[in-house]
């Protein structure tokens, strides 16, 4: 036989190749073998007839946290990414230079979910919910960072910190963190990622003013202080604009307390719109209120961008500017194997953001087959 499988009648999206139209695509060897109008279905061990549905690159969700056991946000990447279509995610920040050999270890090189990683500049990485990250500033460790870096450049990606006060940064810590961060990040050659609500200082302009192209800005929607909107105004904040034109990549990060239809929505009003939507998938709201980031995608087609819109940013967009690797995000002949196949449900549907806010959504995007290495992972 000339192919695994084949994927027949389904209309591809891959905003890689600016395709949308039917489509059948077939596997071998754990790879995109062919993409054509028509595949004999004779030369191909198992076939699915996706008729009247959408079949799309496997997901790239470039902000979830997978270290059970370890983080007390940790959760099981195989069932609730994998599962759910987002075959490749990065986790952000976990794990730091004291804790990552374990994550290896027992949870990346074991799981069938393609796992990479954001390294916390906290050593300990995200270990206890009852002290913080940065209780003492000696936690910020530039040297253990970069260490740890050059020893797993294969799956670090880039260095994170999360700024909250109090809850995660003490007060003598203050906004050390961010520039250690910055410090290791710009050693190893990598960018930052950061979670930016209510930090030590007066407005996210303090922030903005540390970042550089390809850094990333998670949790963009928040409605905390330190937001993309002017406390007086309400207008998206000029140094937002500012850092967007300068190759700052802002991203979704929906999580537990990090998304808020209001601000979203007035962001968009402005032209505003994330590079990439992620879901910050984690034990406190894997039930609830993000699930899985096919969840947050159907929230951003409520909002009005298109199905191509929303895929580009969880494919392409993701592979190009985070991951900045080739033959993923996309279903060209020769990319890896990882697929999704969709229904887009028309019905009524509750879409709740972080505040408990709710919308009354008419659609759906649903994962119903995920391939991955050219195999059904679950269907």
């Amino acid at each position: 036989m000339k192919y695994d499988l084949l994927i027949r009648n389904g209309t591809l999206i891959d905003p890689a190749q600016g395709l949308h139209e039917r489509q059948d695509v077939a596997f071998a060897d754990g790879e995109v073998a062919d993409v054509a109008d028509i595949l004999p279905e004779a030369e191909a061990r198992e076939v699915i007839d996706a008729e009247g549905r959408y079949v799309t690159p496997g997901l790239i969700d470039v902000h979830v946290h997978v270290y059970p056991g370890v983080s007390h946000f940790g959760i099981e990447p195989d069932a609730t990414c994998l599962a759910r279509g987002a075959t490749t995610v990065v986790d952000a920040g976990s794990a730091g230079a004291d804790t990552f050999p374990g994550f290896r270890k027992y949870v990346i090189e074991v799981s069938q979910t393609r796992i990479l990683a954001q390294l916390n500049i906290a050593s300990q990485g995200m270990v206890s919910q009852q002290v913080g990250e940065f209780a003492l500033p000696e936690y910020a460790n530039v040297d253990a960072c970069c260490r740890m870096i050059e020893q797993h450049r294969d799956l670090i990606l880039g260095v994170k910190v999360r700024l909250t006060k109090d809850s995660i940064v003490s007060q003598s810590a203050g906004m050390t963190p961010l520039h250690r961060a910055r410090e290791a990040a710009d050693a190893a050659g990598l960018p930052i990622m950061i979670h930016p609500q209510a930090a030590w200082c007066d407005s996210l302009d303090d922030i903005l003013k540390v970042m550089k192209k390809g850094d990333i800005l998670t949790h963009c929607f928040h409605g905390m202080d330190c937001g993309i909107l002017d406390e007086d105004s309400g207008k998206v904040r000029a140094s937002v604009h500012d850092a967007i034109e300068r190759g700052v990549l802002f991203d979704v990060g929906h999580g537990a307390g990090s998304f808020r239809w209001d601000v979203v929505e007035r962001a968009m009003a402005e032209g505003v719109l994330p590079a990439t939507i992620s879901s910050d998938l984690h034990i406190y709201n894997v039930n609830g209120p993000v699930y899985d980031l096919a969840n947050v995608l159907t929230k951003f087609l409520h909002l009005g961008l298109s199905l191509d819109e929303v895929l580009t940013r969880v494919t392409s967009v993701p592979a190009e500017s985070v991951l900045k690797q080739e033959g993923i995000g996309t279903l060209a002949p020769g990319a890896w194997g990882d697929a999704v196949i969709f229904e887009l449900r028309r019905g009524t549907y509750n879409l709740e953001d972080s505040s408990g806010d709710v919308r009354t959504g008419t659609q759906s995007l649903e994962p119903v087959t995920v391939i991955k290495a050219g195999h059904v992972y679950r269907s």
